[in-house]
């Protein structure tokens, strides 16, 4: 199935914005002539400089987060615990460092190599978490810097039609940032699709 491709300008929005209206949208990694696809139902945003719990909290700039002070519409990826590959798009505009954390996706296609990759038979378990996802879709750190939105992309975001309604986005605190004090880790910016069975644990 062949949709429209999620522009730069879609990405370059104010990053909560961004962070909501990527649910319902579709992640697709093509590889070997085969996609691998998931339709997004879980994210949180960052918002650089004054977020706490953001890599560019008070205006951090290393090698590892350089890509964030880009435009947004690229790919963020890192890794936690020495483990888990963590997917991030970067939003906004060049040198503002923000970025929304995909966090869970619903499984479309290729789900039987997903499977088979996860070493799970349950679709469920397959991408209901940041690092489950990097692990079903085949990335890790050679996607840092990716262009989702260059035109012969392999990974990209695809706009299948699909409005979830206002009342369906349910929004809360973000997951696993205690470190970021109780104003950064309670403030609500997680979105998920209400009752959606995908989406993280």
């Amino acid at each position: 199935m062949s949709a429209p491709r999620l522009p730069r300008e879609f990405f370059t929005r104010p990053t909560l914005e961004v962070a909501k209206d990527l649910l319902g949208k579709y992640l697709v990694h093509e590889e070997h002539g085969q996609r691998l696809c998931g339709m997004i139902v879980e994210t949180e945003a960052y918002v650089g400089r004054e977020d706490a719990a953001s890599h560019s909290y008070g205006g951090r700039r290393t090698g590892r987060n350089e890509i964030e002070y880009g435009p947004g519409g690229h790919v963020y990826i890192y890794l936690v615990y020495g483990l888990h590959w963590q997917l991030n798009f970067v939003t906004s505009v060049a040198n503002e460092p923000e970025c929304v954390l995909i966090r869970a996706l619903e499984p479309v296609e290729g789900v039987a190599k997903m499977k088979t990759y996860r070493h799970t038979d349950d679709p469920a378990k397959l991408t209901n978490g940041p690092g489950k996802l990097c692990q079903a879709l085949h990335l890790n750190k050679s996607f840092n810097g990716y262009d989702l939105c260059d035109k012969k992309a392999k990974f990209f975001v695809e706009d299948r039609g699909i409005e979830v309604a206002a009342e369906a986005v349910k929004r809360g605190p973000r997951i696993g940032i205690d470190y970021a004090g109780p104003r950064w880790s309670k403030i609500d910016w997680r979105f998920w699709i209400k009752d959606n069975p995908y989406v993280s644990k």
